[in-house]
């Protein structure tokens, strides 16, 4: 009888242990779930609802433009580089790697030879939010392997509800570039079942950091310290293994940076090196806004995570036994991160958009800790009940977001518009002049976006049947004295200009573009706001032209519907289109 007891105890054990090995496989599987696919959907969504871009994205995305059309000369190198590329009219205050467009060109490539050039703009955003939502992918399948597949769901859906990570999840900022390669390193860091894999994938999110600090944001210094530090101090690595895969991938890093750099900019850079010197040494970033120490913590971090119950989610999570350990590597690199960089004065909600993920991650344990109950009692079905629709309301709180920012860009709306009028106008010469003023300049006009039809690139289009649409040549002065002078003016047969008394000859306004400028209430029987000529003179609302017509005709939809009653955005006057009248013109009138 107790041998018979014994064999059925092994048969236990066995049985017991041939479970935990199902369950570990099924966990260390990276397969991709359905919800995963949110992932990639909904920053598409945001790339077509908000297609243009503003300054700060301007040098990695004309940087991509320019290597797509003129290539890497081999000879004459400086002289070629010099006369085509964009970065030597307008260098920027730092100078910024080319590692990043030279990737997202030479990736995009096929796409643009597909579509055409005229989505090239569209193919190399679509690209580099291909590469974020796949890191984010990643991440996902790290948290379904640490906390389970419930905490992984309820991180996608938290994840694609919070509106500023998706929207400029395919925004060409260096931060977004070095955003898929820190959401990696967080994914490697998660525990693993594998022992050993685990402190494999541990030295690559160092590598990765090292990697993402030398090359595209000196910041992440500060990240890579508290991550390194955290490894350390809970013997995850030793000192051995971080200086060893600290320095390897250093030296990798400058062994691919500086060549690359020193090519483009035609000197001995190291560009991250400049921009330390020059933002933290020289704290030249101040003379672009000063914010309060809290400012991260108070303002950028609510807006981020944007559902306010990811803080007491995370909480819960943290304190509780089972996923406290867990959390905490969570949650120390990230906060030590925000904390320690809110010394530095200038401060963006884009700088810390790093640590979004692994906050998340902690939120949505939280949130899993709670689902997983619900059928134990009522308590934990109402609470999962109120989690689901805190989820909807963001969900709906970011649409509303996604919807008003599309309204920020009337330069690229401007673009778009002048294109349409100049190809449905006849005109006699094959080439136009056009000024665009510094707010063009600043929301949407690109060099994707100049003549896209017309490039000497073989990656042009073939042209079609119709005759092809006049070249735009595009000037974009910005020298006080020079818009002083009459003769300046007269070069151009259209300008877009935010201030029309600037403009000096004879000129028509033939169109204005409309930009977001807050909420507006109009009650029954209240007008909307007129809008205004250079001269002061009432303008017709067929005068409005892009999305602020879009808008207004949809207001005046709704208000036939409710009465009379509006609110909604308030679009007012940003891009005034003006057309110079020239004596010919006036005759043939």
């Amino acid at each position: 009888m107790p041998l018979e007891c014994e064999q059925f105890s092994e048969q236990q054990q066995q049985q017991q242990q041939q479970q935990q090995q199902h369950i570990q496989s099924q966990l260390q599987q990276p397969t991709m779930e359905f919800i995963d696919l949110l992932l990639f959907v909904v920053p598409l969504l945001h790339l077509l609802a908000a297609p243009y871009t503003k300054v700060e994205e301007s040098f990695n995305l004309q940087a991509a433009h320019d290597i797509l059309v003129y290539g890497t000369p081999t000879s004459d190198v400086r002289a070629r580089l010099s006369s085509t590329y964009d970065h030597f009219a307008f260098p920027g205050a730092v100078p910024r790697t080319f590692v990043g467009p030279v990737l997202l060109a030479g990736l995009s490539q096929p796409l643009v030879a597909l579509a055409g050039f005229r989505h090239a703009q569209f193919a190399v955003r679509a690209v580099l939010g291909g590469f974020n939502a796949a890191c984010l992918v990643v991440f996902g399948g790290a948290v379904r392997e640490a906390f389970g597949k419930g905490a992984a769901r309820w991180w996608v859906l938290l994840i694609v509800s919070q509106f500023h990570v998706v929207f400029y999840l395919s925004r060409t900022l260096p931060n977004m570039i070095a955003f898929g390669l820190t959401t990696l390193a967080s994914a490697f860091l998660l525990p693993k079942n594998d022992a050993k894999k685990s402190r494999i994938r541990r030295r690559q999110a160092v590598g990765l950091l090292v990697f993402a600090t030398a090359i595209f944001r000196s910041e992440l210094a500060i990240l890579l310290a508290a991550t390194a530090l955290l490894l350390l101090t809970t013997s995850q690595l030793t000192l051995r293994e971080l200086v060893a895969g600290f320095l390897g991938t250093f030296v990798a890093a400058l062994g691919l940076s500086i060549p690359v750099d020193s090519y483009f900019w035609q000197k001995l850079l190291w560009p991250e090196l400049a921009g330390f010197y020059y933002n933290a040494v020289l704290g030249s970033s101040s003379d672009w806004g000063v914010s309060p120490w809290h400012y991260y913590f108070t303002s950028a971090l609510p807006r981020l995570l944007l559902n306010p119950l990811c803080f007491p989610l995370a909480g819960l999570a943290l304190f509780q036994p089972a996923t406290s350990r867990r959390v905490r590597g969570l949650l120390i690199p990230s906060l030590a991160f925000i904390a320690i960089y809110s010394i530095q004065p200038h401060k963006e909600t884009r700088f810390i958009f790093y640590t979004v993920p692994p906050l998340t991650a902690a939120a949505a344990a939280g949130a899993s800790f709670i689902s997983s109950r619900r059928s134990k009692s009522p308590i934990y079905g109402v609470a999962t009940f109120v989690l689901a629709l805190s989820v909807l309301a963001a969900f709906a709180a970011s649409t509303l977001m996604l919807l008003l920012s599309s309204l920020n860009y009337p330069g690229g709306d401007a673009l778009s518009q002048l294109y349409a009028i100049t190809s449905n106008a006849t005109s006699a010469s094959p080439q136009l002049s056009i000024h665009a003023d510094v707010l063009t300049c600043m929301t949407g006009l690109t060099l994707f976006g100049q003549n896209p039809y017309r490039l000497p690139h073989p990656l042009t289009p073939p042209p079609s049947s119709a005759p092809p649409p006049a070249i735009l040549v595009f000037d974009k002065t910005e020298s006080s004295e020079e818009l002083y002078h009459p003769h300046f003016w007269s070069q151009f047969d259209y300008v877009l200009m935010e201030d029309p008394s600037l403009v000096l000859g004879t000129w028509d306004t033939i169109g204005q573009i409309h930009g977001y400028d807050g909420i507006q209430l109009l009650r029954p029987g209240e007008a909307a706001a007129a809008t205004e000529t250079r001269s002061g003179e009432a303008m017709e609302d067929s005068s409005i032209l892009g999305l602020g017509a879009t808008v207004a005709a949809v207001r005046d939809i709704v208000r036939k519907h409710t009465g009379g009653w509006w609110i909604g955005p308030r679009m007012s006057p940003r891009i005034h289109i003006m057309k110079q009248v020239r004596e010919g013109d006036a005759a043939s009138n």
